[in-house]
């Protein structure tokens, strides 16, 4: 990067402050990740808009901890500051007057040797992911906590004397009954309130009340009812907020590790392919849809595509689908002509079949 270019984004870039960081441990934003030094106090030149910051303790042995992370979207030219918290382990908010902002301002200049700077190589390829990704999705979105765990966070249920008094109470009952019944003494797990993501939930029912069961039978191939819900319920019956959630719930998976969110991925991305009247009535939508997840597949790590994407043919049985309503004389041209070059790539590049039905569509034979 030359000098002149290097200077205007460290004016405009926003800055990331992070005090107390311990040496050794992984930091991260977007899609690059370091084991920090002593003196590393943050990245600077942040581009205005969404970003991942994630972070994992690391031991004496080089074993790293479950990682942790967050979304933030910077404004140009902002300093956030955040605070490693030793007793917790994790990364808090510092609340900041506008005079200490002002003098972090002022002395950017020397803090300058201490921030790292933003990865600017890889940034055209954070937007390709993250595109749909607005402040509102954000806070649509994020758990209370505002950090998003790899792993579930448990802690035991509350336990009263008086709820003790009646568990102990209703073991013994059971054990004056016939036959003994063993009891535990492990805590009862649950899940640490504030913690989860808050996706949305598929209805179940996939018909409207009072369907006729022609309705009901077209409703069961077509998902169009469920996803017209959710747009009018969730998303400002606007298409690309539904696909804001969709790399949202791909950033947590790919680089925040949490499964969760890879099988809400699975799920919203199967919902949008098995919709074939919604195809042909948000033609732009669907169009930004290829485009997604084009540049969705081609992130997905080698050591795992196989194992984990491809399982039980879910892709290509999903993608098979798609393609298939895309052939509907009513669709619109240009949506139609990008689907079959997309069908075209990933048949050269991964072999997939898309001209023959998915074994789960084959016919099954009892034998009489």
């Amino acid at each position: 990067m030359d000098q002149e270019k290097a200077k205007v984004l460290f004016e405009h870039g926003a800055v990331f402050l992070l005090i107390d960081f311990p040496e050794g441990y992984e930091f991260g934003i977007d899609y690059t990740s370091w084991n920090v030094g002593p003196n590393f106090r943050g990245v600077k030149m942040i581009p205005a808009g969404t970003h991942f910051i994630y972070y994992s303790a690391i031991n004496s042995l080089g074993q790293t901890s479950p990682r942790c992370g967050f979304y933030y979207h910077f404004s140009p030219k902002e300093i956030v500051v955040r605070k490693w918290d030793a007793k917790s382990e994790d990364i808090i908010a510092v609340t900041m007057s506008e005079d200490e902002l002002q003098r972090y301002e002022i002395n950017k200049q020397e803090l300058d040797k201490f921030l790292g700077p933003y990865p600017y190589d890889k940034y055209k390829q954070w937007i390709s992911l993250t595109n749909h990704i607005s402040q509102d999705i954000i806070q649509l979105l994020e758990p209370d906590s505002k950090t998003i765990y790899s792993c579930d966070q448990f802690e035991s249920e509350t336990s009263t004397t008086q709820s003790r008094l009646a568990a102990d109470a209703l073991a013994l009952e059971q054990m004056e009954i016939s036959t003994p019944v063993k009891t535990s003494k492990l805590p009862k797990l649950i899940n640490v309130k504030g913690t989860k993501v808050k996706y949305v939930a598929l209805p179940k029912q996939r018909y409207p009340h009072g369907s006729t069961p022609a309705e009901i039978t077209k409703f069961s191939l077509d998902s169009s009812y469920i996803l017209e819900l959710l747009l009018a319920e969730r998303f400002n019956s606007n298409i690309n907020n539904l696909l804001g959630e969709v790399q949202f719930a791909f950033i947590c998976f790919i680089i925040g590790q949490n499964y969760d969110s890879f099988e809400q991925w699975k799920k919203l991305v199967h919902l949008l392919c098995t919709s074939s009247d919604a195809i042909v009535k948000y033609p732009d939508g669907y169009l930004s849809f290829i485009t997604m997840i084009y540049f969705q597949i081609r992130e997905i790590p080698s050591d795992f595509f196989v194992d984990i994407v491809t399982s039980n043919n879910f892709l290509t049985s999903t993608l098979h689908e798609f393609f298939q309503n895309l052939l509907s004389e009513s669709v619109n041209a240009s949506l139609k002509t990008k689907g079959l070059k997309f069908q075209k790539h990933l048949t050269e590049r991964f072999h997939w079949d898309f001209s023959s039905e998915p074994d789960e569509y084959a016919p099954v034979v009892f034998d009489s």
